[in-house]
């Protein structure tokens, strides 16, 4: 799947199943939270923190789903095209950053 085809997917379900989106703030807020559950699984499976029973049954897959669905929302609402964001994003990155990592010694 595309990004344009998962915005549109999006779009789709949005308007057959979740009746209209979220205004952006409350979007934005709920990514926040999404980015938070993300943050309680890394945080357990990758770092010093042990998993409690709450926490039973969450999968890294789906909480970062959820992150890209929220994103996906927040772009729709807001007409940004996501492939043509990327792109640009990569650009620049590429334009200030190609030699800056490779010069790291940090990362070597």
């Amino acid at each position: 799947m595309t990004i344009a085809e998962a915005q549109a997917l999006v779009d789709k379900w949005i308007q057959e199943n979740g009746v209209r989106y979220f205004n952006e703030l409350t979007n934005m807020a709920i990514l926040t939270e999404e980015v938070g559950e993300v943050a309680r699984i890394i945080s357990r499976q990758y770092g010093e923190q042990s998993f409690k029973k709450s926490d039973e049954g969450k999968q890294l897959g789906d909480e970062l789903a959820d992150v890209l669905f929220v994103l996906i929302c927040l772009a729709n609402q807001t007409g940004v095209n996501l492939t043509e964001a990327l792109e640009k994003n990569l650009e620049k990155k590429t334009n200030r950053d190609s030699n800056r990592h490779k010069q790291n010694e940090k990362l070597r």
